[in-house]
C-alpha cells in the first residue's frame, strides 16, 4: 500500500463517531501521522484497533495505556494541546 493510501485509511479509521475521540484522533492523523517513524505509525494503527472507551480513558489520563501504546498516546495528547495554525 502506498503512503497516500495508508494516510487515507488511517484518517478514515480515526473517525470514531465519538466527538471527544474525533477531536484527538482526526487532527493527529491529518497533521502528524505522515511525520511519524514506522514504529510510531504502527503504534498509532494499533491504537486505532482498540475500543473507543479504552482510547478515551487513556487520552483523558483516567488510566494507564496498554503496554506498548503509552508513547503514542502521549504524542496524540500533546498534539491535541497545540494551537491550530
Amino acid at each position: 500500500m502506498d503512503e497516500g493510501q495508508e494516510l487515507r485509511r488511517v484518517r478514515w479509521r480515526s473517525r470514531r463517531g465519538m466527538l471527544e475521540l474525533d477531536l484527538f484522533l482526526v487532527p493527529f492523523a491529518e497533521s502528524c501521522y505522515s511525520d511519524l517513524s514506522p514504529a510510531d505509525r504502527a503504534a498509532f494503527r494499533h491504537l486505532l484497533d482498540r475500543e473507543d472507551w479504552e482510547i478515551l480513558d487513556w487520552l483523558r489520563q483516567d488510566c494507564a495505556p496498554a503496554p506498548g501504546l503509552a508513547g503514542i498516546v502521549k504524542r496524540v495528547r500533546r498534539a491535541a494541546c497545540r494551537p491550530v495554525p
